[in-house]
């Protein structure tokens, strides 16, 4: 694992000029700016996520504070329902970042929806004046059945701030339907500001498959660094730690944490991830114990850092397998998927350690950037590694037992 390390330190050294490309190489530059003097825009968005539970989560960003809806049906031509955002003690949402959730979809039905939302252009205490209104596009998504019979979605990690990355990788997909798109972790280096959060990854999934499409995002030890992390989360509707049981499957998402320790002089004591990790392991203990885990066909957990223990690993790695792995090897996981290592690589089960194979995608440099295709029924799961031209570098398949 030390070469592996290593090698990822020195790519992390010598690539973060790169960022601040488009998805097509050349600069990309917001759609609108932040301030009292620039015209209301919405900066990025719709983009789509869900919590599996006949729901969808829409999302989008404005430049200036906002009261936003959304209006949507199962025709075109009549967008007869309305959602607001969560009220919080009586109160609507107002403001730039807007989430609003479609909850009670019927499975299997195609739903239009577009934005629409309303400048604040003063707020006093006894008058609030509206100023432009804005309404997007109609686009349009199919309502998750989450009984399905199969199973199917695509995984990328650790893209490390190269936007142009994403669409080049999902490209190579061929415009197959899935159910979600999933990005275990590393999209960024760190956490510097809302700008680029918006043009390294909201922007190139919403230009890309995102306003139709939803995805599922786990936190990598990167996006626990810097300045921006803790507000990270307010731009999506879930990046922790959560389960869902989606057709055969019953997934868990963990949140690995960062690989340092607690103690590292670049945190000056100010986190806490082997308390969250606990945490977590107190979670998985009773998720492994709910009928809906014990009844699924198949069981599969998504980390960003791969659960095997290495003498050449930081702390907070090695201290996720400690917490972790003894409770999948109880709960009878049947695979793991990580990145975080920017190798490609399957690791067999092994005697005293993981009781289930796990696969990690690449890295981010071109050569090395993967995309892993899955697809499941109750017979097998079925793990493609493609690398970025396309080749199909690596499979896997895990029978039903």
């Amino acid at each position: 694992m030390k070469n592996k390390n290593e090698s990822r330190r020195s790519f992390l050294r010598g690539g973060l000029l790169i960022g601040g490309m488009s998805i097509l190489g050349k600069p990309q530059v917001l759609a609108g700016a932040v301030g009292d003097n620039v015209d209301f825009a919405i900066l990025t968005g719709p983009y789509l996520q869900t919590g599996f539970k006949n729901d969808m989560q829409i999302q989008w960003i404005c430049n200036k504070d906002a009261h936003g809806w959304i209006e949507y049906g199962v025709d075109k031509d009549n967008l007869d329902k309305v959602a607001y955002g969560e009220a919080k003690a009586g109160l609507l949402p107002a403001g730039r970042i807007h989430r609003i959730g479609l909850q009670e979809l019927v499975p299997g039905t195609t739903y239009y929806y577009r934005i629409v939302c309303k400048e604040i252009a003063d707020f006093q205490p006894y008058k609030l004046t509206f100023g432009k209104e804005i309404k997007s596009p109609i686009e349009s998504f199919l309502a998750i059945d989450i009984h399905k019979k199969e199973v199917s979605f695509l995984m990328l990690n650790d893209i490390h701030d190269r936007p142009q990355s994403i669409n080049h990788l999902l490209r190579m997909d061929d415009g197959r339907q899935r159910d979600f798109i999933f990005f275990n972790g590393d999209m960024f280096d760190y956490q510097r500001d809302e700008r680029q959060i918006i043009n390294q990854f909201l922007n190139p999934i919403v230009s890309s498959f995102a306003k139709n499409i939803p995805f599922l995002y786990v936190r990598g030890n990167h996006e626990t660094r810097g300045s921006f992390a803790r507000n990270f989360a307010d731009y999506f509707s879930e990046v922790g730690y959560q389960s869902f049981t989606l057709g055969p499957i019953r997934f868990v998402v963990l949140d690995s944490g960062e690989d340092k320790s607690d103690s590292h002089p670049v945190y000056g004591g100010i986190v806490d991830y082997d308390g969250y990790r606990k945490q977590q392991a107190q979670w998985l203990e009773q998720e492994i114990a709910r009928p809906e885990f014990k009844k699924a066909v198949f069981r599969v957990v998504l980390v960003h850092m791969p659960p095997v223990l290495s003498e050449d690993e930081w702390h907070g790695a090695n201290h996720a397998v400690t917490m972790f792995e003894p409770l999948m090897n109880r709960g009878k996981v049947d695979l793991v998927l990580s990145g975080h290592i920017h190798e490609s690589k399957i690791f067999k089960p092994k005697a005293g350690a993981n009781t289930y194979p796990i696969v990690t995608g690449g890295g981010p440099r071109d050569g090395n950037r993967t995309l892993v295709r899955f697809k499941a029924d109750s017979r097998k799961i079925l793990v493609e590694v493609l690398n970025d031209q396309g080749q199909i570098i690596d499979t896997l398949n895990v029978s039903h037992k």
